[in-house]
């Protein structure tokens, strides 16, 4: 490698001594073996590429569609007391079933049995129970014309699956004389784990076109624009493979492959774009392609492979939560992110001496070239993000005001958040799971179809009504039935709804408290909370929709401050490794926090509360946001975030380094990666777009947040706030104390060994 006087492109951190004489950083000494054997590695790659593809091409079929609830030891009891002596868990599957006469008329009432009949002898159901073989009026419509048959399957929830698939297109649709709909948890699971395939094929149809279109316009050549394309599929495959290879082991969500697809491109461009553009600027000045590329990964490697280890460990935190479907999303994004940073300091240097001249010709952006050129005559000004910097350099504390306080605002409506599961409302209305739970809504009293279930062991008897009338004076219990009879504020008002063998079996006492809201409601988590806490003439356990709902927003609440925790310690050591100073790692966390404002506040406006559905078209607005997904948001956004901050504070270090003037490394270093920042935000901005596109509100929440988040932060906090605060504080961002300056310069992620 040429040896030069002049300061290197990357400069020198402040501490410790540099190590160039003895053979370079580990990276230039990797990047030069990488490159002297360069066919051989891209060889490589596409077998190992082409294999992982194979091997992990059939994980669709051993991905979960559930855990999105927790599971805590009271409400296992519960469900478990509940099974074995009464026979009673969640159906999986709810069949309606309309007919135009009354359903008690003797005809009807013979089909509707012999229908329930036909489905408890399917292989795979456990049980299958209607109005015609309980007589549970619940199950009843109020207008008499029609009833529900409640279906339980046997096995593990892929059995279930599997059974589900099987089962439901022979009892949907003309069963004579009745018309039959289908919903329940199995179904809806079973639809959006289609809808998931389309949208991912949708997503990859759409915006993969438009993705190469703005990367022609950003890489200027066709061979250029197709390098985070080689890059992302590299590490989609790998990661595809890594993820057959842990549901050998644990469940995985089938949400995951969307994750995989939208991180793994998205990265994959922004990575891409920051190597090339730095090769492109070293080759600019004069250096021939092997030092250029050599120069590339010292520099842009260094921090290509410090931002995905940054987004790695921010996702890591949702490995902290017992809940498969978080766990799964980090169990797809971490790898995702890892594969596609080491493809990119692997393959793409390689790549890109194996093109040669071929990376910049066939420019397909001639007239924007003469453009660029009659500016260059005309000898233009600094860089647009360049003056920016510059004017945010006369007034900082004046321009950044405004923007803080746009920023607070945008998150206000996130402190009117309201919280719940995910549930088959998440599907188009189109679909059958959907439009067949809101007919069942419609006519029937849903809240006696989906009770909060309590059961009460070791009770004397002449103790429990009295406990009844307590339970029944709740706020938010419209009645509660007992083998006493129904209950309501206080007072015995009627008989039981079902045989007294339905609710008392040896020592155990089954009570169904019948809410007036639906099961996520304050409410009637409330009711769950009062009834484990109120006393009790034995032992009692909560089970239903409304407890699991209660303890999933418990378990997170309980997870939530060590996960955030995790984020911030690692976030400020990595951050403190790699600058050395104790202020910019503190103003990162603090700003990407900010960034994120806007998002949340735009998931309670438009989301929870129905507004602007136009921006992402239609869905149903549930009142609330599921509560795992400002969880995921959080940690995937404020990976992303990090990713810039990587970006811009390592060219910012770098030239400081060089001439230690504070206010000219800011300037410097905005309009050197602004651009960058610009361009990757725009494009991982049309991958989390098409993500938004789904028919599935839950992908169109975390698509369209994730997407604000980033444009938030590309603009306001890298562009305005980010260096309004360096100049402010001058050198005091580069202070630390004596002790952690040695230990920087003995540890730190320098450019040296």
């Amino acid at each position: 490698m040429a040896r030069h006087t002049e300061p290197l492109p990357s400069g020198e951190l402040l501490d410790g001594p540099t190590n160039r004489q003895s053979g370079g950083t580990w990276l230039e000494r990797f990047a030069a073996i990488v490159l002297r054997r360069r066919r051989a590695v891209l060889v490589a790659t596409l077998l190992l590429t082409a294999l992982a593809g194979v091997y992990g091409g059939g994980v669709v079929d051993h991905l979960s569609n559930g855990g999105y609830a927790a599971s805590t030891r009271d409400l296992r009891i519960a469900e478990d007391t509940l099974q074995e002596k009464f026979g009673v868990s969640k159906p999986h599957l709810l069949l309606l079933l309309e007919s135009g006469t009354r359903v008690d008329t003797p005809a009807t009432a013979a089909a509707g049995t012999a229908y329930t009949e036909r489905v408890r002898r399917q292989p795979g159901v456990a049980s299958a129970e209607s109005y015609w073989t309980t007589g549970d009026t619940s199950m009843r419509a109020r207008d008499g014309r029609s009833a529900v048959v409640a279906v339980r399957l046997s096995g593990d929830d892929d059995r279930v699956q599997d059974t589900t698939a099987r089962l439901v297109p022979r009892l949907r649709g003309a069963q004579p004389p009745f018309e039959v709909g289908v919903t329940g948890e199995a179904e809806a699971n079973a639809e959006l784990q289609r809808q998931s395939d389309e949208d991912l094929v949708r997503a990859e149809l759409v915006a993969a076109p438009l993705i190469l279109l703005v990367l022609l316009l950003v890489f200027r050549t066709v061979a250029a624009a197709l390098l985070p394309f080689l890059v992302g599929v590299v590490g989609v495959a790998l990661t595809l493979a890594i993820l057959q290879g842990v549901t050998e082991f644990t469940q995985v969500s089938i949400f995951s492959l969307n994750l995989t697809t939208a991180l793994g491109l998205g990265l994959a461009v922004d990575y891409s774009l920051l190597l090339l553009m730095r090769f492109r600027e070293e080759t600019g000045k004069g250096l021939d392609p092997h030092t250029a590329a050599i120069v590339t990964v010292r520099t842009a490697g260094r921090t290509v492979f410090f931002s995905s280890l940054t987004v790695a460990l921010c996702l890591s935190a949702l490995l902290i939560f017992p809940l498969y479907f978080l766990r799964s999303l980090a169990y797809a994004a971490i790898p995702a992110v890892l594969t596609v940073g080491v493809a990119a300091i692997v393959v793409l240097p390689a790549a890109l001496l194996a093109l040669g001249r071929w990376l910049d010709a066939g420019d397909v952006t001639p007239l924007l070239r003469g453009f660029r050129r009659r500016e260059r005559s005309a000898e233009p000004g600094p860089p647009f993000w360049s003056r920016v910097a510059q004017r945010v350099s006369r007034r900082p504390l004046l321009i950044a005001m405004p923007v803080v306080i746009l920023l607070v605002g945008l998150g206000l409506p996130f402190t009117q958040a309201k919280f719940g599961l995910t549930d088959e409302r998440v599907l188009p209305l189109s679909a059958e799971a959907h439009s067949t739970a809101r007919s069942v809504e419609r006519h029937f009293a849903a809240g006696a179809l989906n009770p909060v279930h309590a059961v009460l062991r070791d009770a004397p008897a002449d103790e429990q009504a009295g406990y009844f009338r307590r339970v029944s004076r709740l706020d938010g219990v419209e009645y509660l039935d007992t083998p006493l009879g129904a209950y309501a504020d206080g007072k015995r008002v009627g008989r039981a709804d079902l045989p007294a063998r339905a609710y008392v079996r040896g020592d155990v006492t089954r009570l169904l408290i019948v809410p007036s809201d639906n099961a996520f409601s304050p409410r009637s988590e409330e009711i769950v909370r009062k009834v484990r806490a109120m006393p009790a003439p034995g032992t009692v356990h909560v089970a239903g929709d409304a407890a699991r709902f209660a303890d999933t927003k418990s378990v997170i609440g309980d997870r939530l401050p060590y996960a955030l925790g995790i984020i911030v310690i690692l976030m400020f050591v990595l951050l403190y490794l790699f600058t050395g100073s104790l202020l910019v790692p503190a103003k990162a966390i603090l700003f990407n926090t900010l960034s994120l404002t806007a998002s949340f506040g735009a998931m309670v406006f438009i989301f929870q509360d129905g507004h602007l559905k136009w921006l992402v078209g239609d869905f149903t607005s549930t009142g609330y946001l599921d509560v795992t997904v400002p969880v995921l948001m959080f940690c995937a956004a404020f990976g992303l975030s990090m990713d810039y901050e990587v970006f811009l504070m390592s060219r910012i270090r770098e030239q400081y380094s060089v001439h230690r003037d504070n206010t000219r490394a800011v300037i410097e270093g905005v309009g050197r990666t602004g651009p960058i920042v610009t361009a990757a935000a725009v494009l991982i901005g049309g991958v989390l777009l098409a993500l938004a596109s789904s028919d599935i509100s839950v992908l169109k929440l975390l698509g369209l947040g994730m997407f604000l988040a980033v444009l938030v932060d590309a603009v306001l906090i890298r562009g305005v706030l980010v260096p309004a605060f360096m100049l402010v504080m001058g050198k005091a961002n580069w202070w630390a104390p004596r002790p952690l300056r040695r230990f920087h310069a003995r540890f730190g992620i320098t450019e040296s060994d």
